[in-house]
């Protein structure tokens, strides 16, 4: 009886305190794991909301209106304003496609929503198709003068970011003869020279970095069967070249001491 009563005096009543401290421990490593587990990659946050933004411009049922905050990839976490549709953002200059598609993307947002401009990039360069709806007259290959603002949007950017382009004339397979013209050879190419010349005098491009093709109706991206497909298809691409261009200013430089 002596020894039951010495045990029975030793033992604690607070001994539940031990498994409740270890419940804690548990707990709080538990809730560390979960908070870790939810933080995020916040630049990857702010290009997944910028692309979405774009991709509702271009294609969304809704038009926009004023201008909603947006998030800059190259500021986590911050909110900026976009520049209005239509405005020429700043130059580039740092050979990257991406940031030309965007800025191309802002410049022509107006346009683009119209179906009269379509962008589309590839693994080596970026295609801005200029579709005859909005720049050209059918079967002629100047520009319309409604067309020039966008035209001179466009020019603005691509004069600043120094990449070689490649100006690229295309028909539907529609036979043509007129009095300018003897075949879809012929207008494609003069349209593509006619934006070169443009870009050339116009706007400073440094003609080194330009080249003039002409594909007729050769080259399609739709189907030539249906109305919607032609005039998808007579169009001029302008094709940035992922090599940037060599140092501009040297070249004009040494054109210059030369003369």
């Amino acid at each position: 009886m002596s020894r039951r009563k010495k045990l029975a005096q030793h033992s604690s009543p607070e001994r539940w305190l031990v498994s409740y401290a270890d419940f804690i421990t548990l707990l709080f490593a538990f809730f560390v794991v979960m908070y870790s587990a939810a933080q995020v990659d916040k630049r990857r946050v702010g290009q997944l909301a910028t692309a979405i933004q774009v991709a509702f411009q271009q294609l969304g049922p809704f038009p926009t209106t004023g201008n909603p905050p947006r998030i800059d990839p190259s500021q986590p976490g911050l909110f900026t304003n976009p520049p209005p549709a239509g405005a020429v953002p700043a130059s580039v200059g740092n050979g990257d496609l991406v940031s030309l598609r965007q800025d191309i993307e802002r410049a022509l947002a107006p346009e683009i929503l119209r179906g009269e401009v379509a962008v589309r990039g590839g693994p080596d360069d970026l295609v801005i198709s200029l579709r005859e709806l909005g720049f050209f007259e059918s079967g002629s290959a100047k520009l319309k003068d409604a067309s020039q603002p966008a035209f001179s949007r466009m020019a603005k950017v691509l004069a600043e970011s120094h990449f070689n382009l490649r100006i690229e004339g295309h028909t539907d397979d529609v036979p043509i003869h007129n009095s300018q013209y003897g075949s879809n050879w012929e207008l494609s190419t003069a349209r593509a020279t006619e934006v070169i010349l443009l870009l050339i005098q116009k706007y400073g491009v440094p003609p080194e970095t330009l080249s003039a093709a002409g594909y007729g109706e050769y080259h399609p991206i739709a189907d030539n069967s249906t109305d919607t497909g032609r005039a998808m298809n007579r169009r001029v691409d302008v094709v940035v070249l992922h090599k940037p261009a060599p140092d501009v200013t040297a070249a004009q430089t040494h054109h210059a001491a030369s003369n």
